[in-house]
């Protein structure tokens, strides 16, 4: 695979990770009055995981098609 997908993709998951690190701090100790996720926080992973998944169809598709352009 290229660089130029693999280093933006490892960028998102950084920052993902991050996000619910920082999410699951907040809530284990105590921080706010709200439990749970809330609507917010269920947008973003549901995006982040629709990019992530979106990302790997790209780079499966990139992989298939140079390896069928080799075959020929």
């Amino acid at each position: 695979m290229s660089d130029d997908l693999i280093v933006p993709t490892l960028i998102m998951l950084r920052g993902l990770v991050a996000r619910a690190r920082s999410g699951l701090s907040r809530r284990t100790n105590g921080v706010g009055a709200e439990d749970g996720a809330s609507t917010l926080e269920m947008v973003i992973i549901t995006l982040g995981l629709i990019a992530v998944a979106t990302i790997l169809v790209a780079a499966i598709t990139v992989a298939v098609t140079r390896r069928a352009n080799q075959i020929k």
